[in-house]
């Protein structure tokens, strides 16, 4: 009791600050994501996500090669194709955009971990992320493709897929059919509490994915439900997934805290556009400090229970904490 027990006396000085940290940041830590798109010299600028950027494979590989050096130790890679259908076909090309990329990346850079999105959004017509019959996406019909989709990033060289559709049962559906092909050692990084959530808005730009009618609503899930999303992720560790995310991050770092909590697996949570673009709109006009503000927050989501990040800012981040 106080005045012999003095909280202030642990926060007396940076050394002794350092000494009782519960949570640290690092760039181990860190997943960056990257679109990549077909042609060659192409770098074209997402507008409302500023230092983001569509690449075509060679200047990807060029842009890779300073998020080796900065040590961040893995990259997931969407595909913006220019050929879309209903069937996707695109998306389980082996010429596709993120077949081609895995391959290159893997070849220039084989220490890298290579993530690859497995959704179908991108890749169809009306943008949703299934096939679709009379305006209703189609479950199981869509599982078929997801794992056509899964195998070819497999076979192109990809270490884990990250299937992100919310489909019911695409986690086993995946799971079987790399291991019926050879590839039991390509991991599944399942976006398993995916909710619909108003914060995708600046990625669907860049991806080219947002629904032509609609919403995602009846698939991806409602942000007033916690208790669903362990049922969720229970339900993906029973088929097979390797690790868990929890999408988006900041809104929902109840639930990261929750599924850390609840399950010993490997728990992601994902700092989504609409976070990046809100912190740097801020930070542009002078409204917020973005070093500081960044650092917070993604301590936040490690405090909160987060394994891993996947976050646009990650070179930025890296270069912070080299500066310390």
């Amino acid at each position: 009791m106080f005045p012999r027990t003095r909280m202030r006396r642990l926060r007396s000085s940076e050394a002794v600050r350092a000494l009782v940290r519960e949570t640290e940041l690092a760039v181990t830590d860190l997943i960056y994501p990257v679109f990549v798109t077909a042609g060659e010299g192409v770098k074209q600028p997402v507008e409302a996500m500023p230092g983001v950027y569509r690449f075509s494979v060679d200047l990807l590989l060029q842009h890779l090669e300073e998020i080796v050096a900065l040590g961040i130790p893995a990259v997931i890679v969407f595909g913006v194709p220019q050929h879309k259908d209903a069937a996707a076909t695109r998306a389980y090309d082996p010429e596709g955009e993120v077949q081609l990329a895995v391959r290159a990346i893997k070849e220039a850079y084989p220490d890298l971990l290579v993530i690859t999105d497995v959704c179908l959004c991108a890749y169809t017509l009306d943008g949703h992320c299934g096939v679709t019959r009379d305006g209703i996406v189609l479950n199981d019909e869509t599982l078929e493709l997801l794992a056509k989709t899964a195998v070819s990033h497999a076979r192109a060289g990809a270490d884990m897929v990250a299937p992100s559709d919310m489909m019911d049962g695409r986690v086993g559906y995946i799971r079987d059919a790399l291991d019926d092909r050879g590839y039991g050692h390509v991991g599944i990084l399942s976006y398993a509490a995916k909710y619909a959530s108003a914060f995708y808005g600046p990625f669907r730009e860049a991806a080219g994915s947002a629904p032509r009618y609609g919403d995602r609503r009846a698939y991806q899930m409602n942000p007033a439900n916690a208790r669903e999303a362990m049922r969720e992720i229970e339900l993906d560790i029973a088929e097979g997934a390797d690790i868990v995310m929890v999408k988006p991050a900041l809104a929902y770092l109840d639930v990261i805290r929750r599924a850390r909590e609840t399950f010993n697996v490997p728990v992601a949570a994902y700092n989504v556009s609409g976070e990046y673009a809100l912190v740097k709109a801020a930070a542009e006009r002078g409204w917020v400090d973005e070093r500081a503000i960044v650092l917070e927050m993604l301590t936040a989501i490690k405090r909160a229970g987060a394994d891993m990040i996947l976050t646009y800012f990650a070179p930025a981040v890296a270069r912070w904490l080299r500066e310390g």
